[in-house]
């Protein structure tokens, strides 16, 4: 290994041969995803649909569907493109910073600048960025699940090779880089086939409800099918209707919809300072009932300082001090950096020959040092740990014992030291004389108490997890508010923990890495769980828990993993992140439902009309006209305010299913009672009748986002004003076609106004059963409305 490492020069010609180290995803480009939407089933459909009427002789329609066909493909692909954008937006802010030697020196740089042949240096919780040959190892043991599948880490020696994508679990390496981005093992995995995205529960729901469309319009048009060539129809026209029929009454869009509302709440996230990883974690949240949360760096500030020594005879507080920094890793934990600065240069000079740092198997660091010829050997850590090493503290044992109990009841941490003159080796961790304790404060974060209150009261429990004493844990959990037992892990059984037992719990203590997986597998029981993490022994609780959280000070590992990424320090930004899942929910929560009815209330009045009148009082062009018009507001939605709730939000599929077809009913009936109205009592032509049918569908389920978008009366809540502009410009529009017969044939303009106001009339028909609606399960939902958002 050149201990130089590459110079500046070289990694940037490497950087050009090789290309950056990330994986290179096979992404279509521009005309790619022009093909895509031109080869969607929707498009298909409308091209078969234009070839058959040019092919009947009807050369207008068959070019007008051409037309609508080339705008809904770049509405499609204006709408992925925003969605991609944001996305690359956020993927850009989560970048892993690798300690590399460059031109003699060691930097940070952005890992994806790492190159074949750089010299890189990873300890205790970092993810290894490219995969690297071991030139030197100090108690090497690296996690390679993410490749493997085996969740136990393997210990690695000089010559072996670090992949890209582990995690070092214990001690530290310094290696070469071998190969990068897709030509790494990982990359060649993850090259092979796309790692299977975890869905929300509300996509999984309503991609449901979405099936269920599509399955109930190819029954109702197969039926018309059927009734129609009985009726001895041309069956070109047939299928032309049918088509659009279609192309209106299956959710084509929901997929782009969907993308967009997360990716524009994710972005309004990012800007309050939390990343998100995976985009439907947002939805999840907004379902999260409880929160098991870290102590130190998310309910504290994580600015730890020595408050007080206690340093036992012959040694001094200096001593004490002098030792513990020669032990700590400089670049290391908080902990280590308290411990560093607290140091004194009493003892010095010393010569560090030998380092093992402490991980979750061993509790402590342990180093080697040399002064004059006379080798000493010194750990750190937690007093029951090193006390396990040292000789019988004898007389010392009480003061020990008082002296660790008033850490803890203060909320502090206390740090052991033990020492010994002329070890074996480092290895030589036995009959070690205890010389002192160092107390290390972190204060508690400001708005600690105010977030957790917060989220209390918008029904979301929290119990804080922490490795420390049980004296400490109730210290903190009694300033912060947190009321409920103070738990030790080793105290209870966890295999067979009930779920009930969060509900009386404040804070578990003493709690090992396997423990907090544990506690959120039971916790899931009762509970959608979102768990926080800092450190690598968080990996598995984290990756389990329904939400998981990375907070500022985490590991890269852990921010590679974790759903969202808090970019600030506490958990504070949880409540904006809290607050814009809830938001991004209820825009698709209310979305569904308007598509649901839209949907139900198209493919109903078809198959009632076909069965009655063996005919639709609409062309192909205008069904498929107002499939178009329907489909410029929908992408407002994104946008749309909302009245978000302050308890856990329900997905309800039951509730929201009937809602959806109460309000489908409503237009059926509107439909029907219109058509019968223009053709058996006015006694209109079809022409005319046909226009006013497509008035009125257009103007009529765009006020029925009015009314969907919110459980108050809609005139309280109204829309955003991006959806009421988007929905009065395509009302308008379709009036403009009516009046002006232009693609249709053109009604009288009182007739056009007639149909406003008939619309208008039964949008209160359909508030009125939303009431009727919310009156019957008053007292049954969870949801209670909260503040605008």
């Amino acid at each position: 290994m050149d201990p130089q490492g590459l110079t500046a020069a070289a990694a940037a010609r490497l950087l050009a041969r090789y290309g950056p180290n990330e994986i290179r995803e096979k992404r279509p480009g521009g005309f790619g995803k022009l093909l895509e939407a031109l080869a969607s089933p929707a498009s298909l459909m409308l091209v078969v649909a234009s070839a058959l009427s040019f092919y009947i002789g009807q050369r207008f329609d068959g070019f007008f569907i051409l037309a609508l066909l080339a705008l809904n493909v770049g509405m499609t692909l204006w709408h992925a493109r925003k969605a991609d954008n944001a996305l690359e937006m956020l993927r850009s802010q989560l970048s892993v910073e690798a300690k590399v030697m460059r031109d003699g020196t060691w930097r940070s740089v952005p890992s994806r600048e790492l190159v074949p042949g750089d010299v890189i240096e990873c300890g205790v919780g970092a993810l290894v960025a490219a995969d690297a040959r071991i030139d030197r190892t100090v108690n090497l043991e690296i996690n390679e699940a993410v490749l493997t599948g085996e969740s136990l880490p393997k210990e690695k020696k000089i010559g072996d090779t670090a992949y890209s994508g582990s995690v070092v679990v214990s001690g530290n390496f310094t290696g070469t880089v071998t190969a990068t981005g897709n030509n790494a093992f990982f990359g060649k995995i993850a090259a092979s086939g796309n790692e299977g995205r975890r869905a929300s529960s509300m996509e999984r729901d309503i991609l449901a409800i979405s099936r269920y469309l599509i399955i109930a319009s190819l029954i109702a048009v197969a039926v018309l099918t059927a009734v129609f060539i009985l009726d001895g129809q041309p069956l070109a026209g047939i299928v032309i209707l049918d088509l659009s029929l279609l192309v209106a009454g299956i959710p084509v869009s929901l997929p782009t919809v969907m993308t967009l509302i997360i990716s524009i709440g994710a972005l309004a996230v990012a800007a309050k300072k939390a990343l998100v990883r995976r985009l439907s974690a947002l939805e999840d949240l907004a379902n999260v009932t409880l929160l098991l949360t870290d102590k130190t760096g998310t309910l504290t500030e994580n600015k730890i300082f020595v408050e007080r020594v206690h340093a036992y005879a012959p040694f001094s507080e200096d001593d004490v001090r002098a030792y513990a920094s020669l032990a700590a890793e400089p670049g290391g934990t908080a902990i280590d950096y308290a411990i560093v600065a607290a140091g004194t240069p009493g003892v010095s000079p010393h010569r560090i020959l030998e380092t093992i740092p402490a991980d979750s198997t061993r509790k402590r660091t342990t180093a080697l040092l040399e002064r004059d010829g006379v080798r000493y050997l010194v750990s750190i850590g937690m007093p029951p740990v090193i006390e396990s090493i040292c000789a019988p503290l004898d007389g010392l044992a009480e003061s020990v014992r008082r002296d660790t109990e008033d850490a803890a009841k203060d909320g502090s941490r206390a740090i052991a030291v033990a020492f010994k003159k002329d070890p074996l080796g480092i290895g030589d961790e036995r009959d070690m004389t205890f010389i002192g304790m160092l107390v290390l404060a972190d204060p508690l974060r400001a708005d600690a108490e105010e977030t957790l209150r917060f989220l209390k009261n918008e029904g979301v429990s929290a119990v804080m997890v922490t490795g420390d004493t049980k004296e400490t844990a109730a210290h903190v959990a009694a300033a912060l508010g947190l009321a409920g037992r103070i738990m030790r892990t080793k105290d209870i059984d966890l295999a067979h923990l009930s779920a009930d037992v969060f509900t009386t719990t404040a804070a578990f203590a003493e709690v090992l890495p396997e423990d907090k997986l544990a506690l959120v597998v039971r916790a899931q029981e009762r509970y959608v769980v979102a768990a926080t993490g800092d450190g690598v022994n968080d990996l598995p609780a984290v990756r389990k828990a329904d939400v998981g959280i990375a907070v500022a000070n985490a590991v890269d590992a852990l921010k590679g993993t974790a759903d969202i990424v808090l970019l600030d320090s506490g958990i504070g930004v949880m409540q904006t992140a809290l607050i814009e899942a809830r938001k991004i929910f209820f825009r698709l929560y209310n979305y569904s439902v308007y598509r649901i009815s839209e949907s139900f209330r198209l493919i109903v009045t078809a198959l009632v009309l076909g069965l009655i009148i063996k005919g639709f009082p609409l062309t192909p062009v205008q069904i498929i006209l107002l499939a178009f018009l329907n489909d410029i507001p929908i992408i407002s939605l994104a946008f749309d305010r909302v009245k978000r709730a302050d308890r856990p939000a329900d997905l309800a599929p039951r509730d929201r299913f009937v809602l959806g077809t109460l309000f489908g009913l409503v237009g059926v009936a509107n439909s029907l009672c219109l058509y019968f109205l223009l053709a058996s009592v006015v006694r209109l032509p079809l022409a005319l009748i046909q226009t006013a049918f497509f008035l009125k569908l257009t103007v009529s389920g765009h006020m029925l986002i009015y009314v969907a978008h919110t459980k108050e009366r809609w005139w309280r809540f109204l829309p955003a004003r991006s959806v009421i502009w988007a929905t009065s410009l395509t009302q308008l529009a379709a009036t403009a076609l009516a009046v002006s017969g232009l693609f249709v044939a053109a009604i009288p303009l009182p007739l056009a106004a007639f149909v406003w106001v008939w619309a208008f009339f039964w949008m209160q028909v359909g508030e009125g059963m939303k009431s009727v609606r919310a009156s019957a399960e008053a007292g049954r939902s969870p949801v209670r409305a909260g503040g605008t958002a």
